[in-house]
């Protein structure tokens, strides 16, 4: 479907499917379709802490040498859950030796938000959801999240400045939970956004993350697939060098 709809390559999510976990059959499919992997998000969701390993840096690990063996420059990698007490203890400075180990790499640090439930609002994430706080070598900026969290998307550039990787396009309506809406039809600052990344000197790709189970039909999800492409290369295009970032 990305070589179909013209999009320039793909960020594949290591999860308990198989395909998303070996490098050899991710680089025939690349081959095959002519589109190149640009990302690898490592398995640090909920339903994937035991892919791979339970050990959480077995699995960044892991997540980097199957990007090295893909090409793909940028790991994303979420904060640590609360529970994962001694990860979050050594979390920033774990990134920093694989970072070392793995020269070429970014591992772009993803800003997350805060769960609601029944009326109450708390943190699942070490030592939060907004990694700016913290300080990282590597951001990915995620709008939806942006949006789950209340919180302005180019404040957050902004603080991430010159360390701003990676982006994942998508959008909210900032009901406080994560939508990935097409972009365009939420409410965040999408068009703006992108249209600030060329002044930021943003070198980073930029992937699509949309939520597509919803589509009635393929037809469907490949028209909010199309249209989230032709939105992303019409705010980046016109404004960015000719060597602009994949989408």
């Amino acid at each position: 479907m990305a070589a179909a709809l013209g999009y320039d390559g793909v960020e594949v999510m290591v999860w308990t499917d198989a395909v998303s976990q070996d490098a050899g059959a991710l680089r025939g499919l690349a081959e095959h379709y002519g589109v190149p992997v640009g990302s690898i998000h490592a398995p640090c969701l909920l339903v994937t802490q035991r892919v791979w390993s339970p050990d959480p840096w077995e699995r960044l690990r892991r997540s980097a040498v199957l990007a090295e063996e893909l090409g793909a420059p940028t790991v994303v990698v979420h904060p640590p859950f609360t529970w994962q007490r001694d990860y979050a203890r050594s979390f920033a400075a774990g990134l920093d030796r694989l970072a070392a180990q793995h020269p070429g790499l970014r591992f772009a640090v993803e800003n997350m938000y805060p769960v609601r439930m029944a009326g109450r609002e708390f943190v699942p994430y070490q030592p939060g959801w907004n990694p700016t706080d913290t300080g990282y070598d590597a951001y990915t900026l995620d709008l939806s999240h942006c949006a789950a969290s209340r919180s302005d998307p180019l404040e957050m550039a902004d603080r991430m400045g010159d360390n701003l990787a990676h982006i994942h396009l998508g959008d909210g309506t900032g009901e406080g939970r994560d939508e990935h809406l097409v972009p365009g039809r939420g409410g965040q600052p999408c068009g703006e956004l992108l249209a600030s990344l060329a002044g930021r000197s943003f070198t980073g790709s930029i992937a699509v993350e949309v939520s597509t189970r919803r589509a009635r039909s393929r037809a469907v999800r490949e028209a909010d697939l199309r249209e989230s492409l032709e939105f992303a290369r019409e705010h980046c295009a016109p404004r960015l060098a000719p060597s602009a970032p994949p989408i």
